[in-house]
């Protein structure tokens, strides 16, 4: 049975982290940290362990100065609130990243990104607590080892730090990011592209691909893009493009050297899974009707479902393309 704290401070969060190391090994629950839940598929049997839900929503503004702006969030702010709360007061770079479910905390976990933005572009530091060792850490930008969609807390074991706050930088006065191709078509169209008109325009198109969350869109039960885009050498995306038919779109974008990043959506619609998709004609699960990459659950679905689905969406662009997609949620109460 699993046990819930809400986490309201950082002081909290530490002391409930003391508490947890006082009971010996063999005792200590597996720690789950939780902001939003909104990337995690969990098991029907559920997760017997301790959820840290972090709750603290401090928002100070460390310095102000110029073209630059310090402010320090705590992890349980709702992520698009602090974006909007950013746009209001016109500081730009986090415009692109409007609409994204979870909280502040799950930020650099992720590295989020969409629409030609990351978080890393914007984070200072990232301070929490070394769950193993029980103290406090503040972690610069450089030290975080942020990738594409990738960070040291992604990649360290589950539970190894809890995240109590983050900094960023932000722009007072700045232009919006426009390095998204949709995005600048559709900015060309407007008198004005204030940071505002940005955010409007990247919830117009998440809300269009069922990415923002809506009780009245039939594919709203997801976990949003369940696969990243996978990043492959250049030779490897060179001959997938050579096998393809004169004037097909193939979408490839530098990566670092050697390498290119390719969109999972065309791997896997062009693997024969289109939108709509439902595997062994499982009506209870399937691919968005407005976008490849989100499974969603259609109602009743059990856990092993969408996994099955998971699975074949893998097979399917490994077949065809000798590529493997690699899941985004964190999956929790699952076998190995």
């Amino acid at each position: 049975v699993a046990e819930l704290v809400r986490v309201q401070s950082a002081e909290q969060a530490y002391s409930v982290v003391q508490d947890w190391l006082s009971l010996s090994p063999k005792e200590r629950p597996e720690l789950l940290p939780v902001g939003g839940g909104s990337n995690l598929f969990v098991a029907d049997r559920g997760f017997a362990g301790l959820v840290v839900k972090m709750e603290n929503r401090e928002f100070e503004i460390l310095e102000e100065k110029g073209d630059r702006v310090l402010v320090k969030v705590g992890a349980g702010t709702v992520w698009d609130e602090f974006v909007r709360s950013s746009i209001e007061r016109n500081w730009a770079g986090v415009e692109c990243l409007s609409g994204i479910p979870g909280c502040v905390g799950a930020s650099p976990v992720q590295n989020i990104g969409a629409y030609g933005q990351e978080a890393s572009e914007t984070i200072v530091s990232v301070e929490g607590i070394a769950v193993i060792k029980g103290e406090r850490f503040s972690f610069s930008s450089e030290e975080c080892e942020f990738g594409y969609r990738d960070s040291r807390f992604k990649r360290a074991p589950r539970g190894s730090f809890l995240i109590t706050s983050v900094v960023f930088e932000l722009r007072p006065g700045g232009e919006a990011t426009l390095r998204y191709k949709d995005l600048q078509d559709r900015v060309a169209e407007l008198a004005e592209p204030s940071l505002e008109n940005v955010r409007n325009l990247v919830i117009d198109i998440r809300r269009s691909k069922s990415m923002v969350y809506d009780k009245s869109d039939p594919n709203h039960r997801s976990a949003g893009s369940f696969f990243t885009n996978p990043i492959v050498t250049t030779e490897v995306a060179q001959k997938i493009e050579d096998k393809l038919v004169d004037g097909q779109r193939f979408p490839r974008f530098p990566a670092r050297e050697g390498y290119d990043k390719l969109s999972a959506a065309w791997l896997i619609d062009n693997s024969g899974l289109g939108k709509g998709f439902s595997h062994k004609s499982n009506s209870k699960v399937g691919l968005s009707t407005n976008h490849v990459l989100a499974l969603t659950n259609r109602g009743g679905a059990e856990s092993r479902e969408p996994l099955e689905l998971c699975c074949h969406v893998q097979s399917r662009v490994k077949e065809c393309f000798g590529i493997e997609l690699i899941p985004e949620p964190v999956f929790v109460g699952f076998e190995q």
